[in-house]
């Protein structure tokens, strides 16, 4: 018995997956949605950063306006307040701050406030050079702030009216900006997830009506009346479905035509081919009436088989169960009455539904074939995940592997050990084939390793 062969692995599932039209639009649209998902929630990201970051800035540029305005509608009284510290929020800014760096920003906000004329330049700096230690230790010291942040401490440079410059430091609470969630990778998992899980929906909704069309295409050959598609969905597919089951209907009534075309002819053919059988009895030259009813006989022959190919795809004969082993031993035992060499060397214990009758000829003939062109035949089964595989070896010489397929075309021989000497009309394996296409079986054919040619049926698993 044949190895059964191993189970596809999880590389080969994903790569059939991914050649699917489901499976690429399942990678189209989880990508997609993905990566807009997650670029959205960077920009959401990064608008909350600003709006942050303008809020701050607002801030100062509120106190420092105020500062301004109060400093050039009082400058001594307000000056001296702000010089000895008394303004809360503003003091002059430290002597020990040299230079700033500029917030463009802030500085830009402050020159619309302020006027161009006052020249405004803003800049954040540490708390430590604004406040002295004791200050900043009042945190530590009072209950229920102890883990307040240090003030920001900005420093503002500006013009007033008179053309006299000022520095001021102006201290705010500092604001903490809250932990974001947006970009946490459990989150990120979920949206991952949540876009997988959409794009596996849609695309198996997508390839439905694909699906329904390959069933459909596939029951032209196995049912004898196969029902229309049903036509339902999008417009597109709609008229999609509505094409097809007219092409169905038109294919299977141009076979039909053509089936009843050449049983009409074949019957009209029996009876002058009768006739001439009988006065060929009547020619007193022995050799020539032997060369006659021979080419007789094969006329009859080509004609009987021409009409059995053209009824092979038009077979309306029900599924049905069958017990391959013990179709297999009958046929064994057939072939060996008529003295045939023919073994059944394993079975696959497997029952399945396919055409009986149909499937009975298609191994019949290829065990034929096998006897006429090798001198015996060996029969083997086995069970693979979703099919059967049942193979008919000869010990011939076998065929060139370039001519393989065509041998499967009408009224096609191979070479010398296939010629017409043997008496064949070159038809066995079209209708081999033909009859399996019936019920969703394929035949092939390949020279064995070890010499001779291997005939391999290949049955869809049904079991229901």
């Amino acid at each position: 018995m044949s190895p059964t062969p191993e189970p596809p692995t999880l590389l080969a599932r994903a790569r059939d997956f991914v050649g699917s039209m489901a499976g690429r639009i399942f990678l189209i649209l989880a990508i997609g949605m993905s990566v807009a998902s997650i670029g959205s929630l960077f920009v959401a990201e990064q608008a909350r950063l600003h709006d942050f970051e303008h809020v701050r800035l607002e801030r100062v540029a509120l106190s420092t306006v105020d500062v301004v305005n109060r400093l050039q509608q009082s400058p001594d009284v307000f000056g001296k307040l702000l010089a000895e510290r008394r303004i809360f929020g503003a003091i002059p800014a430290p002597a020990n701050i040299a230079k700033v760096r500029s917030n463009s920003d802030l500085s830009e906000i402050l020159r619309l406030r302020l006027g161009a004329a006052a020249r405004p330049e803003a800049g954040q700096v540490p708390s430590r050079l604004c406040l002295p230690q004791p200050t900043r230790d009042i945190g530590r010291l009072a209950a229920g702030i102890a883990d307040l942040p240090e003030p920001d401490c900005w420093v503002i440079r500006f013009t007033d009216h008179a053309g006299v410059a000022h520095a001021l430091a102006i201290l705010l609470p500092a604001l903490i900006l809250p932990r974001s969630s947006t970009l946490d990778p459990a989150y990120l998992s979920i949206v991952i997830g949540a876009s997988a899980l959409l794009a596996m929906i849609v695309g198996r909704l997508a390839a439905a009506p694909l699906r329904r069309l390959a069933e459909a295409a596939r029951a032209i050959s196995i049912a004898s009346e196969p029902e229309p598609v049903v036509e339902r969905g999008p417009t597109e597919v709609q008229a999609a479905l509505h094409s097809f089951n007219v092409m169905q209907q038109r294919v299977r009534d141009g076979v039909r035509d053509r089936t009843q075309l050449l049983a009409a002819i074949s019957h009209d053919l029996q009876t002058p081919l009768t006739r001439l059988r009988l006065r060929l009895e009547q020619v007193s030259d022995e050799t020539l009436r032997e060369r006659l009813t021979a080419d007789l006989v094969a006329t009859q022959t080509l004609v009987r088989e021409g009409l059995e190919l053209a009824r092979s795809s038009e077979n309306r004969e029900p599924l049905s169960s069958v017990d391959i082993d013990s179709l297999l031993s009958s046929i064994v035992e057939d072939s060996r009455d008529v003295g045939s060499d023919v073994q059944f060397v394993g079975g696959c214990n497997a029952v399945t539904r396919v055409k009986p009758n149909a499937l009975a000829r298609t191994i019949v003939n290829l065990v034929d074939n096998a006897v006429k062109y090798g001198g015996s035949a060996r029969i083997d089964c086995w069970e693979t995940p979703g099919k059967l595989t049942i193979t008919i070896r000869d010990f011939g010489t076998g065929i060139p592997d370039s001519r393989i397929e065509a041998m499967f075309a009408p009224f096609e021989r191979g070479e010398a050990s296939r010629s017409r000497s043997t008496g064949g009309t070159g038809l066995g394996l079209t209708i081999a084939r033909a009859q399996a296409r019936t019920f969703g079986a394929e035949v092939t054919l390949s020279n064995h390793p070890a010499g001779g040619l291997l005939a391999t049926i290949v049955v869809p698993r049904v079991t229901r």
